[in-house]
This record gives structure tokens, sequence and C-alpha cells, in this order.
């Protein structure tokens, strides 16, 4: 039963990693493509969006380095928006400026993409396991290995049982809390 606990666990969680990898990989995809796109804006829009968008970059990186909900986290998420602002502003000069030029259109087009894309990243981040789960895997680990060490204790044997199992077991509950 405790195996089973943990497997589905486990299953929880690798599936919301893979969530956030592909999450990551994507809007990665869309900031390269805005800043190869960038690059075919007129000056001086061409220069201000790129240096926004190095910043918005280093921005984004930073996020992950927070715990979600966390006020470090919602200050980077705030410096985000702010950059996605002055980008969306930036865009919208360069259309004013050639209305019906396909390069400010395609800057455009990938600005929306990369910030759509941010906010599935963010959201996938603080995608994780829900807490019953691993509190009913915490608490299955407990008694099992409890019981365990009572049977082992009463037939005599030795404590190297025991000390495995209790590894294994919290390794696999550390790598699904993570």
């Amino acid at each position: 039963l405790v195996g089973l606990l943990l497997a589905f666990g486990l299953s929880l969680a690798v599936s919301r990693y893979e969530s956030r990898r592909a999450n990551i990989v994507s809007e990665a995809n869309a900031i390269g493509t805005t800043y190869l796109r960038a690059q075919t804006l007129p000056e001086p829009i061409r220069s201000r969006s790129l240096g926004l968008l190095v910043r918005y970059t280093r921005t984004a990186i930073g996020i992950s380095d927070h715990v979600p909900g966390s006020d470090p986290a919602k200050a980077a998420r705030v410096t985000e928006a702010r950059l996605e602002r002055q980008l969306w502003a930036q865009a919208a000069q360069a259309l004013d400026a050639k209305p019906i030029a396909s390069a400010p259109r395609l800057y455009v087009e990938s600005l929306n993409e990369m910030i759509d894309g941010e906010a599935a990243r963010v959201v996938a981040l603080s995608n994780r396991v829900p807490t019953a789960v691993l509190v009913l895997e915490v608490i299955g680990a407990s008694v099992a290995l409890g019981l365990l060490g009572a049977h082992l204790a009463i037939g005599g044997r030795g404590v190297f049982g025991v000390l495995l199992a209790s590894a294994l077991i919290a390794f696999l509950l550390l790598v699904t809390a993570d």
C-alpha cells in the first residue's frame, strides 16, 4: 500500500515536472524568436526593445530562483510585468511608425506569444503535488516503517533493513516534495 502511495505521488511529481519543463522550453523559444524579430525593427525602437528583452529574460530566469508565492517571487513578477508593458509600448510605436510593414507585425505576434508563455510558466511553477497527497504519503510511510521496525525488533533481526527502507522512502518523499 505504501509503495502504491509513493508511486502515485512520484507519478504526480514527474508529470508536473515535465509540464514545467515544457513550458520553460516553449517560453525560451518564444523569447528567442521575439529577440530575432526585434532586430528587424527600425532604430531607436530596435535598441530599446533588445535591451528590454535582455532584462526581461534575466528577470524571467530569476523568478525560478524563488519559492512561488513568496515576496521575492512576487517582486520579480511585478518587474517582469512592467518590462512586458514597456516592450508592448515599443511594439505599438513600431506599428504606429509603419502600420503596413510586416516586421512590426511579426514582432508583435512573437511578443504576444512570449507574454502568453510567461503566464503559463508562472502558473506551472506553482503547480506542485497537493499537500493532502504529501501528508498521506508521510503518514503512510511512517506507519509502514514503524510496523517494519517492530516486526524486525520482535524477530531479533538487524536494524540494517529498517535503515535502508527508511533511506529509500525518505529519498522518494524528498523527490516528490521537490
